[in-house]
């Protein structure tokens, strides 16, 4: 038997029920939190909680892609919280930046996500291949590797922007300018890499590659710009108070699931499914943008 077509109005009513519940159990989970905890391992638990209310879900609703917008739009969330509950004084307009580049990529990429999901009867064909490959532990690794692994690197992630929005209050600086290039930067190349992506797909051949603008110097500038965001966010961090050395292990984090599990799932499924591709491969950097190989002559 098929799992029954979603339309796209119910599936977004069910996603915002869903995300509406979580935030709420979030909230609530807030009140139990000891006093003596601070504001990052508050987040931490009730980040906790909502994720297992998305996971219920998911598990509900038969689909784990219920997930997937989760990753952005909890850090909006999670950074005005932050910036609300900070006992020091900040400096303003450290905090104003990370909260605007924040709420900016919170905002594009949950809007990237939304136009083209189909609805809750479509599973990213990552899960469904993590599904197939183990059925039998499918329970845990839906909760661990698909709900619950995302919201700690996430939470992790965000640690720089913690810092700058709570702990710290020196002076702007030339660390600032550098964060702010970084992180803005990041958001635009990921916003030009996306729309490329999307025009190229409403033109393509079938098992064509996308080889231009930004696609012509990257096999993933999208990825990059995602992982340059969160870099972008620790330097925040390294500018308020450089302390916090800690800190370092949500890019990290971050760089390690795109550059050892995220690039190679794509670059595999691309080249079963496209012929050119392992030239391809050869020619463009996978991640970083660079200038292309040339290729000798035949």
């Amino acid at each position: 038997m098929t799992a029954p077509r979603w339309s796209r109005r119910a599936s977004f009513a069910w996603l915002a029920g869903g995300y509406l519940a979580a935030f709420a159990v979030a909230w609530v989970t807030l009140l139990f939190v000891p006093e003596d905890f601070d504001s990052f391992w508050t987040v931490a638990v009730a980040d906790l909680a909502a994720t297992l209310v998305v996971f219920a879900f998911s598990r509900g609703l038969k689909c784990s892609s219920m997930y997937d917008a989760y990753w952005s739009i909890a850090p909006i969330v999670i950074v005005f919280y932050w910036v609300f509950q900070a006992e020091e004084a900040v400096n303003p307009v450290r905090a104003g930046a990370v909260l605007f580049l924040v709420t900016w990529w919170g905002v594009r990429l949950t809007y990237n996500w939304a136009r083209s999901w189909p609805g809750l009867h479509h599973t990213d064909w990552r899960y469904v291949i993590m599904k197939e490959k183990v059925p039998s532990l499918w329970f845990f690794t839906d909760l661990f590797g698909i709900h619950l692994f995302p919201t700690v690197e996430v939470l992790l992630g965000l640690s720089g922007a913690w810092v700058a929005l709570t702990q710290g209050t020196s002076p702007l600086s030339w660390i600032d300018l550098l964060a702010l290039v970084v992180t803005a930067g990041a958001i635009t190349i990921e916003t030009v890499a996306d729309q490329q992506l999307v025009a190229f797909a409403k033109v393509k051949r079938p098992g064509e590659i996308i080889k231009t603008g930004l696609w012509a110097y990257s096999r993933h500038p999208n990825y990059f710009g995602e992982l340059s965001f969160w870099w972008g966010l620790y330097v925040f961090g390294l500018a308020a108070d450089p302390g916090y050395v800690w800190t370092v292990a949500g890019p990290l984090m971050m760089t390690a699931m795109f550059v050892g599990v995220s690039i190679p799932w794509m670059d595999r499924r691309s080249s079963e499914r496209r012929p050119e591709y392992a030239d391809h491969m050869r020619q463009v950097n996978g991640l970083v943008p660079w200038f292309p190989k040339k290729t000798q002559a035949s």
